[in-house]
């Protein structure tokens, strides 16, 4: 255990963070102390050098049901002080948490179960990599409430699936099967219920495996170049990806390979 709060459970596998969305009572609606702790979370995972990768996840079989609406009526009374002085001293600190106005540099992979919807599938919609148990449940509610989706899916979500999908979603508020979500490329992996944690992690180890500063370049790549042309597209690769052939883990790896052993990786 390292930090977290009420709501929000920090654990360290290896070198994966995982963070636990950890309000399964509530179908760990978004709550302040959850987001006080998720905004930590991805400040910790990017400070934290050993950290390779995070995993979010949910407790109680169960990833986020959205918003708290009754504790959004509430204006946060109930969270304690501390935590709306986190609010009051940065306004943000809510979106960021729902990777809204924050991407991590670490590779973000989602584990889902049970319920991921409304504000759930927005924060879904902020990760890099998504596995889901079979009998998992997305889709963005906001609409039948007579609500907006403001956590970004009315941006983010046809860059993400095909538009008459996206629109479909955002527009009917229905509820779509994991099997559903997998086909139009909203989730990656459906495995089954209970298995969505091994999975991530299991994925999270791949990614430890391998040079740092190369995997942090190529995530930041792949979202700076997402909407330019092909030609400042590949301009900026060729910026971002070059020095990291300069950089003392390049040598190793391939000295590594030539050895025929594991490549020990130093961000060096």
């Amino acid at each position: 255990m390292t930090s977290g709060t009420e709501h929000l459970v920090v654990q360290r596998v290896g070198a994966t963070l995982v963070l636990t969305l950890n309000r399964p009572e509530a179908k760990n609606a978004l709550s302040l102390p959850m987001l006080v702790g998720l905004y930590d979370g991805w400040l910790e995972a990017d400070a934290d050098d050993t950290v390779r990768s995070v995993v979010l996840t949910g407790a109680g079989g169960v990833f986020c049901a959205g918003m708290d609406l009754k504790a959004l009526a509430d204006g946060g009374r109930m969270a304690g002080e501390h935590y709306r002085d986190r609010l009051k001293g940065d306004p943000d600190l809510h979106w960021k948490a729902m990777l809204r106005h924050h991407r991590p540099r670490k590779p973000v992979i989602a584990a889902v179960e049970g319920h991921c919807v409304a504000g759930g599938t927005e924060i879904l919609q902020g990760t890099d990599i998504r596995v889901a148990g079979r009998g998992a449940t997305f889709g963005l509610y906001e609409v039948r409430r007579g609500l907006f989706p403001i956590g970004g899916s009315t941006v983010r979500l046809a860059r993400q699936v095909p538009h008459t999908h996206a629109l479909e979603m955002l527009l009917t508020g229905r509820p779509y099967a994991a099997e559903e979500a997998a086909r139009i490329g909203l989730i990656g992996h459906v495995v089954e219920d209970g298995a969505a944690l091994d999975r991530a992690l299991e994925i999270a180890g791949l990614i430890n495996a391998n040079g740092p500063l190369a995997v942090e370049a190529v995530k930041a790549s792949v979202y700076e170049t997402a909407r330019m042309t092909e030609a400042d597209g590949l301009k900026s690769e060729l910026e971002r990806g070059w020095p990291v052939f300069g950089t003392a883990d390049a040598t190793e790896g391939s000295k590594a390979f030539a050895e025929k052993r594991p490549p020990v990786y130093r961000r060096a």
